[in-house]
């Protein structure tokens, strides 16, 4: 029994330690959607303030593990009254649901640098589980600030009717499929 104690503490020992901990540098990172509008033109647009949060013990982060948090009130479409409107009751609520979270749940490998990665996403006190596509552009020592940085994408496509988001809107009117994309450099802690 001994001896099965001081294996497992050593096992996790080791787990805590080689797992690294990596977060979005803000000024290398965007999170961005497009959405259909009247069924003739998209409208893009971005979160300004977000944040994720990667572990993983390989440097292949094979076994990452993630989570996004963004602010719902910092949507931005390059259109003050449509942002505002974004932020009211009609869609996001901001003043109620501040936040949208991501938590990943698995992760599968594609092809290389290619994954599947399964999580929850909680929008509008709503949680669903979503797939989306992350791909690992690689790593390196960033020369200006001396961290190890990774890239990657994340892309995917969620159902705004999924979480209740501007439900009196018709997709006609405001398309039902978001496209999401995630332009990130990570950097190690």
């Amino acid at each position: 029994m001994k001896t099965f104690k001081l294996t497992f503490f050593l096992v996790m020992t080791t787990l805590c330690i080689t797992a690294q901990n990596w977060k979005s540098d803000p000024e290398h990172s965007r999170l961005g959607f497009r959405i259909e509008h009247m069924l003739i033109s998209e409208v893009n647009g971005i979160f300004k303030n977000f944040e994720i949060d990667i572990k993983a013990a390989k440097p292949d982060f094979s076994d990452a593990t993630i989570e996004l948090r963004a602010e719902t009130a910092s949507i931005d479409t390059e259109v003050e009254a449509r942002d505002k409107h974004l932020k009211d009751k009609d869609f996001f609520d901001a003043e109620n649901y501040p936040t949208i979270q991501f938590k990943s749940k698995s992760l599968t490998r594609i092809i290389d640098n290619k994954y599947s990665v399964t999580g929850v996403l909680t929008m509008h006190n709503i949680s669903k589980q979503v797939t989306v596509v992350l791909v690992h552009n690689g790593n390196l020592n960033n020369p200006i600030t001396k961290k190890r940085t990774a890239g990657f994408q994340i892309t995917g496509t969620i159902h705004r009717s999924d979480f209740k988001i501007g439900s009196k809107f018709p997709a006609s009117l405001v398309g039902n499929d978001v496209f999401i994309i995630v332009d990130t450099e990570l950097q190690l802690q």
